[in-house]
């Protein structure tokens, strides 16, 4: 294949020198004002008196922060599927389907011109923090392969289709890409995931991949599957590998696992934040970079005022470092102050860097310890690296006791990769999740003082490839589902164990 690296490099050196003078505040304070001028004449515009807005003061005061609930029920529910000049002018062509909202329905995310426009800038801009580091990459050599769900689009209109993001993304992609893409269309298409990844990996030898993108819990499951069939380790199968994409879930728990599978390969790893919503975030690092000028608009809520009627809300400008946020986006898709339903954390001000610390809907406080899931990640990753164990996934759930005046406490169902973790090892990393926590969280600490008010964590293992049967189940097996940190749900997390007791009585 034609080695067009070189002109990926020119483009990285004008990128990365206009990222070098890129003064955030201004930029983002520019571009807002630049989406609500393009929006005046929607019905969003109107409703809101886009025509009177001067500055982000003014469009606060004029538009509240909203979740999707209210957007569909306000705009979009009645004009669905033909979204025209609703939210955003001209019409919708794309509806991200996601999952997760409070009524537990499927989310219906629009997807404008503008927004797959941005989509491609970020993917450019994996590739530019690539060769930043790499000087000599020939990332273009070859395949860029993404493991994501069913690129198949269902038609809803005349010009307008639904389905995962990542069919969408394959669905527009530039000419130039189109051939440098892996597996082919016929097999990305495929909706039953374990007879996709079967024919992929039965594909995979020979492929001259570059670079491969997905969420680490089902790029383990690939993978595996992938050294079963080739019976040769990812270094020999890919010999050119050079770079892994990962997002969707935290990192740590799964680096060590990555560490395992990448031995032998020159292939480096790089977190993003992309969602539904859009692309918000590349490390150009060891952080991730918020891009600030790419047709969003963000903003932060402190965690602690999440519900308010008026809750306090910061931008780029006067955002604190160190702080735990929702965040809070405006998009040149509709979306206006749109609460994402993520937490992060804010590294640096300028330029914009985040970690993302987890879900609004995943924190953990059944008894008043506010535990987020970022703290959740680093226990479950220290506790593996205590035990010496690796760790597939996981979910936590609470328990409660039916004796009056008896604590409660949570239960940790964990994958690991290896089978047969016995008492003794689980104990210890119960008690390594205990400790970790209890230093991360002064909540969490002061509610296991003396036993009061919360008992240590208990921990269940879950047998490997129990937590992908048990969203094979549910109907959520691949691509962009991921396992639920937090589930909060009394009757959803008992199913969940009385899955794992079934799965591990197999």
């Amino acid at each position: 294949m034609y080695d067009a690296t070189w002109m990926l490099r020119a483009y990285a050196r004008r990128r990365l020198g206009r990222l070098g003078r890129l003064d955030a505040r201004e930029t983002q304070a520019g571009l807002l004002l630049s989406l609500v001028g393009r929006a005046q004449e929607t019905r969003f515009g109107r409703d809101h008196g886009f025509a009177g807005v001067r500055d982000l003061e003014g469009f606060r005061a004029r538009v509240p922060v909203r979740g999707y609930d209210a957007f569909w029920d306000d705009y979009w529910r009645d004009s669905v599927p033909r979204l025209i000049d609703c939210t955003w002018p001209g019409t919708i062509p794309f509806f991200a389907v996601s999952s997760g909202t409070t009524r537990g329905v499927t989310k219906f995310i629009p997807v404008s011109g503008e927004t797959i426009r941005a989509n491609a800038r970020a993917a450019l801009d994996v590739l530019v923090h690539h060769l930043a580091e790499r000087p000599r990459s020939r990332v273009l050599a070859g395949r860029a392969f993404t493991l994501g769900g069913s690129t198949g689009l269902e038609r809803r209109a005349a010009g307008v289709h639904s389905g995962d993001l990542s069919g969408i993304a394959a669905a527009t992609a530039p000419a130039w890409a189109r051939p440098r893409m892996f597996p082919p269309r016929a097999l990305e298409a495929l909706a039953d995931w374990e007879v996709k990844i079967d024919r992929i990996a039965e594909r995979s030898p020979g492929a001259d991949v570059r670079a491969v993108a997905g969420t680490p819990s089902w790029l383990l499951i690939f993978f595996d599957r992938l050294a079963e069939t080739a019976g040769r380790p990812l270094a020999e199968v890919w010999p050119d590998l050079e770079l892994l994409i990962h997002g969707g879930v935290a990192w740590p728990p799964y680096r060590a696992r990555f560490a395992d599978l990448l031995a032998g390969s020159d292939a480096a790893t790089r977190e993003v934040y992309p969602a539904s919503e859009g692309f918000f975030a590349v490390a150009d690092g060891a952080d991730l970079r918020l891009l600030a000028d790419n047709g969003i608009f963000y903003e932060f809520v402190p965690v602690s005022e999440l519900g308010a009627a008026a809750p306090t809300c910061h931008w780029v400008g006067d955002a604190e470092p160190g702080v735990d946020y929702a965040l809070v986006v405006t998009t040149s898709a509709g979306l206006w102050r749109y609460a994402v339903g993520d937490t992060v954390r804010l590294v640096s001000r300028d330029p914009p860097r985040v970690l993302v610390t987890g879900r609004t809907s995943y924190m953990l406080s059944a008894f008043g310890e506010h535990v987020i899931g970022a703290e959740l990640e680093r226990a479950v990753a220290d506790a593996a690296a205590a035990i010496g164990a690796t760790v597939n996934d996981f979910a936590v759930g609470s328990l409660f006791s039916d004796r009056p005046g008896a604590r409660g406490g949570h239960l940790f169902v964990v994958e690991f990769a290896e089978a047969g973790v016995g008492d003794v090892r689980l104990a210890r990393f119960a008690a390594s999740v205990d400790s970790t926590l209890e230093r991360l969280n002064e909540d969490y600490a002061a509610h296991r003082a003396g036993g009061y008010g919360l008992d240590a964590p208990r921990v269940a293992a879950m047998p490997p490839g129990g937590f992908a049967a048990w969203m094979k189940s549910r109907g959520k097996l691949g691509g962009q589902n991921k396992v639920p940190r937090v589930v909060g749900d009394e009757a959803s997390f008992r199913a969940l164990r009385d899955f794992a007791n079934a799965f591990r009585g197999r």
